[in-house]
């Protein structure tokens, strides 16, 4: 079973909150920084973003800081701003698809600095997302592979099932974006979570159901 991750499993999107919380802490330029993380966010609702051109400016600040630091201040994150997002709702579905002895997958655009703790608290083992490339225990601002956004996350997604020796059969995936429409199409029970209005219409034109997991 694959989820998507911001606006699905959290009520809320993890990329932009983790923008906004530097912008808090004082860890970035404040201003610029906040323009850009706002003008990002706004593309990628547009369906319009540049994932290349957005990684560059996220990652950055782990370029910025010791390692160290970064790690305390993501665990601070965590707690403040990301438990909260976690709805009851979503953890019953994730619940009744364990219970089910399904795999569980999630599959995000969001770098995984940020998200792969954040997999953890859900209780989900897998998780594909943007691989922030670590240099000599430092990060370099530069991510490894291929984005895992529109048509990269089909692409991830074959390759880790290639890895896993698994395949599509049966497979639900469930997401509010329009950007995630190649991997919804190409699944079993694509299953549209508060939809955004594209994904909406789509999901309704093609009769596939329709849930709310928000808080």
């Amino acid at each position: 079973m694959i989820f998507d991750l911001d606006h699905t499993l959290l009520s809320g999107d993890s990329d932009h909150a983790w923008g906004q919380y530097l912008v808090d802490r004082g860890l970035v330029e404040p201003a610029e920084h906040q323009r850009r993380n706002d003008y990002f966010y706004q593309q990628y609702k547009a369906g319009t973003l540049d994932i290349h051109e957005y990684l560059t400016f996220a990652l950055k600040p782990l370029t910025q800081h010791p390692l160290e630091l970064m790690l305390a201040e993501r665990q601070r994150f965590l707690d403040e701003r990301i438990k909260p997002l976690i709805s009851q709702k979503s953890r019953d579905l994730i619940a009744k698809h364990q219970q089910a002895g399904d795999t569980l997958l999630i599959i995000t655009a969001t770098n995984g600095f940020v998200t792969y703790p954040i997999a953890g608290l859900l209780g989900i083992e897998h998780i594909i997302a943007p691989e922030p490339e670590l240099i000599d225990g430092n990060y370099s601002g530069a991510i490894v592979g291929i984005p895992s956004f529109q048509h990269g996350k089909v692409t991830r997604l074959q390759q880790w099932l290639e890895d896993k020796q698994l395949d599509l059969s049966g497979s639900y995936f469930y997401s509010d974006s329009h950007n995630d429409l190649p991997l919804l199409e190409l699944v079993d029970h694509p299953v549209a979570v508060d939809p955004d209005d594209i994904l909406n219409a789509r999901a309704q034109q093609q009769g596939w159901p329709v849930i709310s997991l928000c808080l």
